[in-house]
């Protein structure tokens, strides 16, 4: 019985996931319908579909249902049918069809499947959920898999995830590339360059249930991000019944969390909450040696930093089916939350000859407080079963009040020369506020057409107050004028967009063309603009830019698949790089915004090739170029009088970037599980010369070249006693920056996983960082400085968290362990 069943199983997986080598003309017969669980209710996905002449065994088509439960079998020619419902723990069912004409639609229905209480206790199928699968557009990563990420944050996930990298600041880059967008759920939910580093670390990885790699993403998608998309999907758990979880952990950094979660799902509500407390502590640390080239003096610079933050993270939805047609859904994501900060800046200055100049210590202690929310309203009206339309309105707030107090004492060699203490306070608001409306339509013309069209409008309004108080002591500070700032920044973004996409024979395409235009209002506000009325200067900017994709595959013979495409993205210079105000928190490093920056625009063509073998492996290989105008990049330069660097962002020049990423996906032994990614890629960037404002000379960069790569790979075991270890390795290599380069990195995570109490308890183990090695050492050079930085935070750290599950998930455990071993459908319509 065993054996017939899991026959069954592994037929149809791979029968539905291969290519389809035989073409479908449209003018054949079809069979349609929906299956339901018998003894749940509600949709019932994964369930594998055969059809054979009436009389035969031999299969002639095959399909498996969606998550919907619907399933759609074309090509069927005049005659007999015999259709067979078969799923690893229910009865087979089997329905004899006759198509009596070559372009009749026969719909058998809605079908219940019964559960087999003797199959249920033959099977043990305990292989895992691939971790990494490959769609047609995109790679999928199953967050669920990542052990060593349990109890960490969203960035920590990321990290561990192919292509991603997330620095010490929390910024995230893909490929290389930092201009990159990052949605939730297919949506901005206000993520921006401004916020989403603190949005990221606030958000529980457990709360995720995968994410999408779009490194070249359709014209239905925004150009925002000349990358691609990183999608976080969060896990909603919508199944019949009701069932949810608690959990708690800590890790020994000082760290702790608690969480829980309820779901609810019937035939007319699906509901699902969620609360999640998180106290996290780091560690990090710095050390930068200047040299001034037109005198051979030195500044040296140490620091270590301490971080405290709490915060609550919080979801709620439900979904009304008012009927077989309309679906509204109400969702809202919040957090609040806070911490300290606390670093101290130790700076030694040298002479030619290594003779101290004076010495400097400067302190931080800044104190912040976090409030976000995002609240989105979706209708889904279905015209028939192959056309619907979406309509959406969300709205997104973002607010962040900090407080930050310096201090800096300089004790000089020379006693001739002395310098006063200086004590700042300095308060730093910001308030982001965004509304969006969009509208999806899509209409399946036939099995081998599918039209798609949209609008989406995005309105931003966003305010950061800079005060700051100046003195020698707490007692006799004073405002400072000449350091007040009000930044303001405004967008409207209006776009449309339409695709086409088709099949014939094994060829498949899809061609767009969105439509954008976008408004910019910017205003950087002094003391005597904002409270005496003087004059001020806005900034406002209006553009008009169509972005055009394209996309064909080809399915090859013997599981191979072929694909080409094309896409012209963009990447809007956001707040904090339009304002001109100069940031003092380091004295010696004084950053400031450009607001004459102007968007970059890029043209990005991919080819990938994919491989699947029936004994687990996978290949994909994807050769990219991209071209990019206009680069914004940050630039440097010294001011040899007062020895202080300044740091700002101009569009210098062009730049092209072209590789090939190499994934591998392996199952080992019946044990072991890798994923293997390596991406190769060579860049270029023009040379440049430019005077940004307080620069005594131009800042300039030779055009450079260089190749560079990174590798990773993930291993994850099932070890006996059902114990899972995951074991994570990644390396980046020499990477060109503007100005200089940054020296290679690796690192090391592990993780570890067993379930108790027939899995209702579950213990995680993980150590990020094992190797104390998350390190990012950069070499910049330009007129009169030479500069050699490295930076860390967080260290080695080990974790443990304890879940526990509850809810009717009896009978659900059987169903997970048979569709666990889901095959990648990549190729699939």
């Amino acid at each position: 019985m065993m054996k017939k069943n899991m026959v069954i199983l592994v037929t149809g997986m791979l029968m539905c996931f291969a290519p389809d080598i035989k073409s479908v003309n449209e003018t054949d017969g079809k069979i349609k319908g929906t299956i339901i669980d018998g003894e749940l209710g509600g949709p019932l996905e994964f369930v594998t579909v055969t059809v054979k002449a009436k009389g035969s065994d031999k299969i002639l088509q095959g399909s498996v249902t969606g998550n919907d439960g619907n399933y759609s079998i074309g090509g069927l020619k005049k005659g007999e049918y015999t259709v067979t419902f078969s799923y690893v723990g229910y009865e087979e069912v089997s329905k004899n069809v006759t198509i009596s004409n070559n372009n009749q639609t026969f719909n058998i229905g809605e079908l219940k499947l019964s559960e087999n209480a003797n199959r249920l206790e033959d099977i043990e199928v305990v292989a895992k959920r691939p971790q990494m699968r490959f769609e047609i557009d995109r790679k999928v990563f199953d967050a669920t898999q990542d052990i060593s990420s349990e109890g960490g944050s969203a960035s920590d996930l990321l990290a561990n995830i192919p292509s991603i990298e997330v620095n010490n600041e929390g910024e995230v880059s893909l490929r290389g590339n930092s201009s990159v967008t990052i949605w939730i759920n297919g949506k901005a939910s206000g993520l921006s360059a401004d916020n989403q580093a603190d949005i990221l670390e606030m958000m529980p990885a457990e709360d995720i249930k995968q994410v999408e790699v779009i490194t070249n993403p359709s014209a239905k998608y925004s150009p925002e991000g000349t990358a691609g998309i990183i999608n976080i999907i969060l896990k909603d758990n919508r199944k019949a019944g009701y069932y949810g979880s608690v959990k708690a952990g800590a890790d020994t950094q000082g760290g702790y969390q608690a969480s829980g979660n309820i779901n609810y799902s019937s035939s007319k509500v699906d509901a699902y909450a969620n609360l999640n407390y998180r106290n996290r502590e780091f560690k990090g640390g710095g050390i930068t040696s200047r040299q001034n080239t037109t005198d051979n003096s030195f500044l040296n610079q140490t620091n270590d930093s301490k971080r405290n933050h709490n915060n609550w993270f919080g979801r709620f939805g439900a979904t009304w089916h008012i009927s077989k047609s309309d679906d509204l859904a109400f969702n809202v994501t919040g957090m609040t939350g806070g911490g300290d900060d606390k670093e101290t800046i130790h700076y030694i200055s040298t002479d030619s000859q290594k003779n101290t100049i004076y010495t400097s210590d400067r302190k931080t202690n800044g104190d912040s407080d976090m409030k976000m929310y995002n609240i989105e309203l979706n209708y889904l009206h279905k015209f028939s079963e192959n056309s619907n339309i979406d309509l959406t309105v969300s709205n997104n707030q973002w607010k962040r009040d900090g407080t930050n107090i310096f201090r800096q004492s300089t004790l000089y060699t020379d006693p001739a020369q002395t310098a006063n203490p200086i004590y700042q306070t300095q308060e730093n608001n910001i308030n982001d506020k965004t509304w969006e409306v969009q509208a999806d339509y899509s209409n399946k013309i036939s099995d081998m057409a599918r039209i798609e069209a949209g609008y989406k409008g995005t309105f931003q309004r966003n305010a950061s107050p800079v005060d700051t108080y100046t003195g020698t002591t707490a007692e006799d500070i004073r405002q400072d004028q000449a350091l007040y700032n009000r930044f303001l920044y405004n967008q409207d973004v209006h776009a449309l967009y339409m695709t086409y996409g088709g099949k014939w024979k094994n060829l498949s395409y899809q061609a767009g063309l969105r439509g954008e235009y976008w408004r910019v209002d910017t205003r950087s506000l002094d003391f005597e603009q904002e409270f005496n009325g003087k004059p001020s200067e806005s900034f406002e900017k209006d553009y008009f830019k169509l972005f055009p994709s394209a996309f064909i595959s080809y399915a090859l013979p013997k599981n191979n698949e072929v694909q080409i495409n094309y896409t012209r993205r963009l990447r809007r210079p956001w707040g904090g790089q339009l304002n001109s105000f100069r940031n003092i928190s380091d004295a010696s490093n004084i950053s400031f915004g450009n607001p004459e920056l102007t968007p970059e625009y890029s043209h990005s063509f991919e080819l990938n090739y994919i491989k699947t073998w029936e004994s687990g492996h996978t290949l994909s290989l994807s050769g990219y170029y991209r071209s990019t105008d206009d680069v914004i990049q940050r630039i440097r330069f010294l001011n040899t009088t007062d020895n202080v660097m300044y740091t700002t962002s101009e569009n210098v020049a062009k730049s092209q970037a072209s590789g090939l990423e190499i994934v591998g996906k392996d199952k080992l032994f019946k044990i072991l599980d890798l994923t293997t990614t390596i991406n190769l890629y060579y860049s270029k960037l023009d040379g440049f010369s430019y005077l940004p404002e307080g620069a005594q000379t131009p800042v300039t960069g030779e055009t450079d070249e260089s190749f560079s790569w990174d590798a990773r790979m993930i291993a994850n075991f099932s070890l006996p006693l059902g114990i899972s270890f995951q074991g994570t390795g990644s390396y980046n290599s020499k990477r060109l920056m503007a100005q200089g380069y940054r020296k290679p990195s690796y690192s090391v995570d592990l993780g570890l996983r067993k379930s108790f109490i027939k899995n209702k308890l579950t213990l995680s183990i993980n150590a990020r960082d094992i190797l104390d090695s998350r390190k990012f050492r950069t070499i910049t050079s330009g007129t009169g400085f030479w500069q050699d930085s490295e930076n860390w935070r967080g260290g080695r750290r080990v974790g443990f968290t304890l879940t526990y599950s509850f809810g009717n998930m009896d009978k659900r455990k059987d169903k997970n362990k048979q569709r666990s071993e889901e095959p990648d459908p990549y190729d699939m319509e």
